[in-house]
């Protein structure tokens, strides 16, 4: 940038390689924390489920899994007068949709069992935790269900950002991530104005235009009109702080970093000009837990969910489908319905005995699914408010195995809380899951205290999970490939025979709980509508 632009250019700065350079410098993506893998940038399309009018004529219906897919099937469909009758692995409904909490119990296929032993109202989700305002399918729910929604503060200038592969005086340095955002949009400003401010943009820039843009850099980088040099903003904190009196009175604004030291280190990856879509600074949580969500489905569906059972064979035939399932006796048993909604992970469903048509099983290899792991450690005291007043948000960094630390946003200002000492995902959350649970947490205690000194002296006790090694899951969530999403995805997205795919795998909302309610409401629409043409 700067200098190096206008030459390159042949000694103009022209708008479009200033545009260019803007991006490169803070439009890049969060991407080391993961959090695009869940969700591609595309909105909720929906807002309420379809109408379905008309007669059931005693249909029948069985949906596999009680996850928020199974359960939004099953909720709607009875209210239109259908037949159903759901089967769950699970000793509980909600699949994905889970907090730990006290007593909460697993076992992972490496044979590690954990059971939650947090304090009295407080959790971990480590399944879904958080969402977006546009997410209209979820909070449909939320709002009929009486779920009680509250703030989660998905992004905090005050928190830390932490670079250990970077160079210069920040490197292995928690930094706030606000001062990092003041000085490298400051620099930039800097910069820009005054390129700006010589003519050294393109002819279509009138000298009016010219003057208009240089007033935005001045405002957007804190500069002064008379000279526009950066040189720090009271935004990003004081080295004395005001206060009451002559002593320290105005106090001492900090003083920035240099441009230099910002590229450097590579903390400048975290900014983003504005939040990514599926990313909203500020974001929606249930109070007392995600699981709250699946508890507010469960109370109206629960009673036709069996429990415990695990489905062993999907067979179909020109009038109807039978599913058989071992229950938690170790009894084998059927059910037979008219139709099937399968809202079982294509992971899991690929490996069941299912008399799918070629296509349909071919299709179901076309997708795989993410390794994720998530950890919550249980602090004494919360040091990041007291010490730090820092009050939610991640910290971001560059630590192999950790993805994300994330503060919590509720029970603020009281005594203990659960913060997330990791969200990692692919070939680092494999190494990492491989450990048992007491390593695990002992790897994330020695990489949040890099970051906070009081972070071992306040760990109690954790509950990790690792989605890859859940044995009704294989996976967080479906990963397409561009060929998966032309080949396969459309094959799964109509019925095989008799047989209704439904997830999260079958949406653009990947990992989402809107997916997972949307693709429920899309098949029922068609599912309804087949049975209104018979």
């Amino acid at each position: 940038m700067g200098d190096q632009s206008v030459a390159a250019s042949g000694g103009v700065l022209t708008r479009r390689r200033f545009f260019e350079g803007l991006a490169a410098f803070g439009g890049v993506s969060l991407a080391m924390a993961g959090m695009d893998a869940l969700g591609f940038g595309f909105s909720s399309a929906m807002a309420a489920p379809p109408t379905l009018e008309g007669d059931a004529k005693g249909t029948k219906v069985v949906v596999l899994g009680a996850g928020l897919a199974g359960m939004t099937a099953a909720y709607e469909l009875t209210k239109a007068g259908y037949q159903v009758q759901i089967i769950e692995a699970r000793s509980f409904a909600g699949g994905r949709c889970q907090s730990a909490r006290k007593g909460f119990q697993h076992t992972d296929l490496n044979g590690n069992a954990q059971t939650c032993d947090f304090d009295e109202g407080l959790y971990i989700n480590h399944g879904p935790w958080r969402i977006p305002y546009h997410h209209r399918s979820t909070l449909h729910y939320t709002k009929l269900f009486g779920v009680l929604l509250e703030s989660f503060v998905n992004d905090n200038d005050a928190a830390y950002v932490y670079f250990e592969k970077g160079e210069g005086p920040l490197k292995g340095k928690p930094v706030r991530k606000g001062q990092i955002a003041a000085d490298a949009r400051g620099h930039a400003a800097e910069m820009i104005a005054k390129a700006a401010s010589k003519g050294q943009l393109d002819a279509p820039m009138t000298a009016e235009d010219r003057d208009l843009f240089v007033a935005y850099m001045i405002n957007e980088g804190r500069l002064s009109a008379t000279d526009p040099s950066y040189t720090g903003a009271d935004g990003r904190g004081f080295d004395v702080k005001p206060g009451a009196g002559v002593d320290p009175g105005p106090g001492k604004e900090s003083t920035p970093y240099s441009l230099a030291d910002i590229l450097h280190s590579k903390a400048w990856q975290v900014l983003t000009s504005v939040a990514g879509y599926e990313q909203q600074r500020t974001m929606l949580q249930p109070i007392g837990g995600m699981d709250q969500i699946a508890k507010g489905f469960e109370k109206r569906v629960g009673s036709l969910i069996r429990y415990s059972c695990v489905v062993d064979k999907i067979k179909q035939n020109a009038k109807g489908v039978t599913v058989t399932y071992t229950d938690k006796f170790g009894e084998q048993d059927t059910i037979s319905a008219d139709y099937c909604i399968c809202t079982i992970p294509l992971s899991v469903l690929k490996n069941i005995d299912a008399d799918f048509s070629k296509p349909f099983k071919a299709a179901m290899s076309g997708v795989a699914y993410a390794p994720v792991n998530k950890i919550g450690l249980q602090m004494k005291t919360r040091f990041w408010e007291d010490n730090h007043f820092i009050y939610g948000g991640h910290i971001y960094n560059d630590m192999p195995g950790i993805g994300t630390i994330t503060l919590p946003s509720t029970g603020w200002q009281s005594q203990k809380g659960v913060l997330l000492g990791y969200y990692a995902f692919g070939g680092e959350a494999v190494k990492v899951s491989m450990k048992n649970p007491a390593d695990r947490a002992a790897f994330a205690v020695a990489a949040g205290q890099k970051v906070f000194p009081e972070y071992a002296e306040n760990f109690e006790t954790a509950f990790s999970f690792s989605w890859h090694l859940a044995q009704f899951n294989l996976g967080g969530w479906a990963e397409w490939s561009e060929d998966g999403r032309k080949e396969s995805y459309p094959v799964l997205c109509e019925p095989d025979g008799r047989i209704y795919l439904s997830g999260e795998h079958l949406t653009y909302l990947g990992g989402w709980q809107a997916g997972a309610i949307e693709s429920a409401w899309q098949q029922i629409g068609k599912l309804h509508a087949r049975v209104r043409a018979a």
